[in-house]
């Protein structure tokens, strides 16, 4: 379906982007560059120009590079006769169609009844002024009830998201215990981040070329056995100028962020090293709202799409403008995906090796247990069970108070214990 976009910027590419992913085109862009705002969004002129374009075109609908104020979209619908959507509203409509999962659709619903408040109290104050005799067939009582309705959903889904906050918080702490390290997937929307969790750890998350592709979390652990035990959590992408409501509402997936060990800030490095800079700036604007001291390794992604002499280039830009280590991959190739994870490990503990001695008639679920949870080296079975480990820091004692509890001997680094 056509539709016209209207606009104060002269850089609407990401706009576009974001209009095809809703399933439209763009049939015309009208661009007027203007500081300030009319109630009609643009100037007299020239919505009367995109009035007779509309009229003359069979235009369905308008969209607005920009967040409109409620008295600003009911003009211009009024005034145009179609519907109008402004950027705010195009990505809640793309998160609508994206959300598959019980708390991506929770946190959309919640991101568009926040939408919808002051819409609604706009139009309350219309129907008080009789600007929409019959709106609603009852006038602002009805208008009221609606609002009130409103603020009673809020509550709900707010209640409802806590609810499976509490179950992420329980599943974090477990895999604490076992002794895993969380690294988040971070960065702007489109860049890679889910194609990166499928390479790391086999699994099969959509992997779309479009934005918002991925609104819910996904967190699974990383294939390779011989290095410290790593979870690698998907994340929902950044994007410029969201409204502090819609990150309220997508709090509890972007925790993962704020809770992770390492964040790995992947970028996308076939774009314009300017947009690159534009990006990382958002992104990074981002995780510091999320977390004060955050561990960060960039990793700038698709540079099989690139020239060496390109790659190089764009690394010491970002080298300019961050003072985080950059790593050019290729997820698509599996190009310096190592260096990458190496980068990951220097901020972690340094890997436990434990040697174990434990009577036959008391190992088996301990055995059981440390296959599960640790990186076993070897393991004799002869008069006693000797095991070699390899283990996280965050489990070396809980190993050691099992071990020990089953009348077990423990060497840590050739030290008995």
């Amino acid at each position: 379906m056509d539709g016209i976009l209207i606009s104060t910027k002269k850089d609407n590419r990401e706009m576009k982007e974001l209009i095809n992913s809703l399933g439209y085109k763009v049939k015309k862009e009208f661009l007027q560059i203007r500081n300030k705002k009319t109630p009609y969004y643009l100037g007299k002129g020239k919505i009367e120009e995109i009035k007779e374009y509309i009229e003359k075109n069979s235009i369905e609908i308008v969209f607005v590079n920009d967040s409109l104020r409620p008295s600003q979209w009911f003009n211009l619908e009024d005034y145009l006769g179609v519907n109008v959507y402004d950027r705010i509203r195009v990505i809640l409509e793309i998160f609508a169609k994206r959300a598959k999962r019980r708390e991506a659709k929770l946190q959309v619903k919640l991101a568009k009844l926040s939408y919808e408040k002051p819409f609604v109290r706009e139009l309350f104050h219309r129907v008080k002024k009789e600007e929409k005799p019959g709106f609603l067939s009852g006038g602002e009582y009805v208008v009221a009830d609606y609002y009130e309705m409103i603020k009673k959903q809020v509550k709900k889904v707010r209640n409802e998201l806590r609810k499976v906050e509490i179950e992420r918080e329980n599943k974090r702490r477990e895999r604490k215990k076992r002794g895993f390290y969380l690294i988040s997937i971070a960065g702007y929307t489109n860049a890679g981040k889910s194609s990166l969790l499928n390479y790391l750890t086999g699994e099969k998350v959509t992997v779309d070329e479009m934005v918002f592709s991925t609104l819910s979390t996904k967190t699974s652990r990383i294939k390779k056995e011989d290095k410290i035990p790593l979870l690698f959590t998907d994340t929902v992408g950044f994007i410029k100028d969201l409204p502090h409501w819609i990150i309220d509402a997508f709090h509890s997936t972007l925790e993962e962020i704020s809770l992770a060990d390492v964040i790995v800030l992947i970028v996308d490095a076939s774009e314009e090293i300017k947009e690159i800079k534009e990006k990382l700036s958002v992104s990074l604007k981002e995780i510091y709202n999320l977390k004060e001291k955050p561990n960060i390794v960039i990793a700038l992604n698709k540079i099989d799409l690139l020239e060496e002499e390109e790659i190089a280039e764009k690394i010491r830009e970002i080298r300019k403008f961050t003072n985080y280590k950059c790593v050019p991959i290729s997820v698509k190739n599996g190009v310096n995906i190592d260096i990458l994870l190496n980068e990951i490990y220097k901020f972690l503990p340094t890997l436990q090796k434990i040697e174990i001695k434990i009577p036959l008639n008391n190992s088996d679920g301990i055995l059981k247990w440390l296959n599960r949870n640790t990186t076993v080296l070897s393991l004799d079975l002869k008069d006693f069970a000797k095991i070699r480990v390899i283990c996280s820091e965050r489990i070396k004692d809980k190993i050691i108070g099992k071990c020990l509890k089953a009348g077990g001997e423990v060497y840590l680094y050739g030290n008995r214990r």
